[in-house]
């Protein structure tokens, strides 16, 4: 019988939410924030570029991936109404 893990996205779900919280959580204590939506857009090109430093295999690209979409996304929706 092969080896199998039932429901492993359940696991990687739980990874990938617990790194966006910790990103969120360092972005907003760096710049002084309460929410990552907060970001000017100058700030939020400073974490891109430190997310583009990183090593392309690092776990901490997907936190920094989410909140960088996330933002984005928050700011579009204001301009666009």
């Amino acid at each position: 019988m092969a080896f199998e893990w039932d429901r492993i996205y359940k696991t990687e779900e739980n990874y990938e939410s617990d790194i966006t919280d910790r990103v969120y959580e360092v972005v907003c204590e760096y710049y002084g924030i309460d929410e990552v939506d907060e970001l000017t857009p100058e700030q939020l090109d400073e974490v891109a570029a430190f997310r583009d430093e990183l090593n392309e295999y690092s776990v901490m690209q997907v936190g920094f991936s989410n909140l960088i979409s996330w933002v984005e996304g928050v700011h579009w929706e204001n301009e666009n109404g």
